[in-house]
């Protein structure tokens, strides 16, 4: 089978991990996850590149001795240095690296504190409250913990949707390649862009004796043919994803959309709706009796019901079809709504590219500004610049200002919020920035009364405008921070201040729920990229839509607002 970029990228993580927990230099750590993620990155496969003769060291961080790895990897599709470190770690360490909120540091410190080289271990650890006194643990993590080792062996395994949406986009390109192929769509979660996707639904239309079932099998991402026939083919692809294709009539083709889309909740209150009037409805139709009356498109199902069409990021059940029979549907908004990103990294702390290639790519978007919002000091881990450091930081992004044309960059500092709730710069230095965005980066632990403590106070504080990644979550990873939003979205409301919808697809942070609560208490929100390199800006389509899932219009998000109005309301 074909190695791809994502498999190198993973299998480095991997290492990296191992060696971190068996206790190697962080340097050659740090080397092997920055390896990882450029590959990750790169557009094209490094398997193609060595086919055609490429020196993989000239490769930004890849080495003599990783660019021989990602060799062996390509050429025999496994890892030696790898497969060598699994066999020495005792038990079954690596096993432990898959549950939420276990990092390398965490399971080396569990391993050798408590003996704990398993999940069996770690179960039964955290049944008899062992961990509590562990540095970086206490009975708040012991709870996630609980709950993840429940979800962890009993629930499917569910990918972020830019890992599906990689998926999905490799393989729908792939089958449009079969003759006969008309229309192809990915349904289910995956369409209603919900932040974690189970499993893809993908519908196609094609002449009739189209070989596509026969194409799929053959995919070389396929693991595992779990059934197989001329209208429904399952297969389970190599990175765990179950993929369902199933080839529907073009007469039946808006049914079978809107029935594979889901949610089942909307699905089942549509056929409520329907057995009321007199129809029946499922994913071959809409019928009267014996005769087909509706299932082309999905507009003339939901018009033959009495409703306009509804998008299908709000068809979660939640008062849409009520909104829809009242004509309140919201105007969702869209990415050319955007005037502008409101946080982004150079490699002033730890981004990838200079201010002025941040501005150019935030140009080449039609955006009309471009906040450069670098760590400050208390985030180490991401080179955060002291007050001396931002002095000179701030006054490069005014030199690039001056010679850039056509796009204004906005002086700016992701500020920690430290524990006390005290910002983590001088006044002298934040009053120079046109806008102040502030972050939790540690302490994540605190009970919710102090969570919500430290961050209403620093909402309090003159010269914040805007509160990041709310909840600090990080998708499959770690959980959310205890705090009450409710509470700091009625503060920030009250102080003229705002909240981000964190677009990276490893946070999208806030939750869609949280979007519909800010709406619905009057305050508006930032959708921003926390971009930490040129293609990063790319990920404000997951924030839109999650924006979108959350029933927001651009009236609803400042950063839809020309340069002239954003400033205005930056005024608290």
């Amino acid at each position: 089978m074909p190695v791809h970029n994502s498999d190198i990228a993973e299998k480095l993580n991997h290492l990296a991990d191992l060696l971190e927990i068996e206790g190697q230099n962080a340097f050659r750590v740090r080397a092997y996850q920055n390896a990882a993620r450029m590959i990750a990155e790169l557009p094209k496969d490094l398997a193609a590149l060595l086919s055609e003769g490429a020196d993989l060291d000239e490769l930004p961080g890849i080495g003599p001795s990783i660019a021989e790895k990602v060799k062996e990897l390509v050429n025999t599709g496994h890892l030696n240095a790898l497969e060598t470190l699994e066999s020495k770690l005792p038990g079954h360490l690596a096993d432990l690296l898959e549950v939420p909120n276990l990092g390398a540091k965490r399971v080396k410190l569990l391993h050798e504190t408590l003996g704990i080289n398993n999940l069996d271990d770690l179960n039964r650890a955290v049944k008899a409250h062992q961990l509590r006194k562990l540095p970086g643990f206490g009975p708040k993590m012991e709870e996630k913990l609980a709950l993840a080792l429940t979800k962890f062996t009993g629930e499917e395994r569910r990918l972020r949707l830019d890992v599906a949406e990689k998926t999905a986009d490799a393989l729908t390109t792939y089958l449009k390649e079969t003759p006969g192929v008309n229309e192809i769509v990915v349904a289910g979660s995956y369409r209603r862009r919900k932040e974690t996707v189970g499993d893809l639904d993908i519908l196609v239309t094609c002449r009739p004796n189209s070989p596509v079932m026969e194409q799929f099998i053959h995919y070389d991402q396929v693991q595992q043919i779990v059934m197989q026939g001329p209208t429904r083919t399952t297969v389970i692809l190599k990175n765990g994803l179950q993929v369902d294709v199933r080839v529907v009539p073009q007469k039946s083709y808006g049914a079978a959309l809107l029935y594979f889309t889901g949610s089942k909740p909307h699905n089942i209150a549509l056929r409520t709706t329907a057995t009321r009037q007199g129809y029946k409805i499922n994913e071959y139709g809409v019928f009267q009796g014996e005769t087909q009356v509706a299932g082309k498109t999905e507009a003339d199902i939901y018009q033959l019901l009495g409703y306009p069409y509804i998008e299908p990021e709000l068809r979660e059940n939640r008062g849409e079809l009520e909104a829809a029979l009242q004509d309140r549907l919201p105007r969702l908004i869209t990415q050319d709504c955007i005037q502008g990103d409101l946080h982004a990294h150079t490699k002033a702390s730890d981004g990838r590219n200079t201010i002025e290639e941040m501005a150019q790519a935030a140009l080449a978007k039609g955006y009309e500004y471009l906040a450069i919002t670098d760590h400050t000091q208390h985030t180490r881990v991401a080179n955060g610049l002291d007050e001396k450091r931002y002095r000179k930081h701030l006054a490069d992004i005014e030199r690039v200002n001056d010679r850039m044309k056509g796009i204004t960059i906005l002086k700016s500092a992701e500020v920690d919020i430290l524990e006390d709730g005290s910002l983590d710069l001088p006044d002298a230095i934040l009053k120079q920035m046109d806008v102040v965005i502030c972050s939790v980066h540690s302490h994540f632990n605190l009970s919710n009364a102090k969570q919500t403590d430290r961050v209403l106070r620093a909402l309090d504080h003159p010269c914040v405008n805007i509160f990041c990644h709310p909840t600090g979550r990080l998708l499959n990873k770690r959980e959310p921070y205890d705090i009450d939003l409710e509470k700091i979205m009625r503060r920030a409301l009250q102080n003229g201040c705002y909240l981000e919808l964190n677009a990276q697809p490893a946070r999208l942070d806030l939750a869609d729920t949280f979007c519909r609560m800010a709406k619905d208490l009057g305050l508006k929100l930032v959708i921003s990229t926390d971009a930490h390199k040129v293609s990063d800006l790319d990920y404000m389509r997951f924030g839109i839509a999650q924006a979108r899932r959350g029933w927001l219009e651009a009236s609803n998000v400042i950063n839809t607002r020309p340069l002239k109005e954003f400033r205005k309301l930056l005024k608290r």
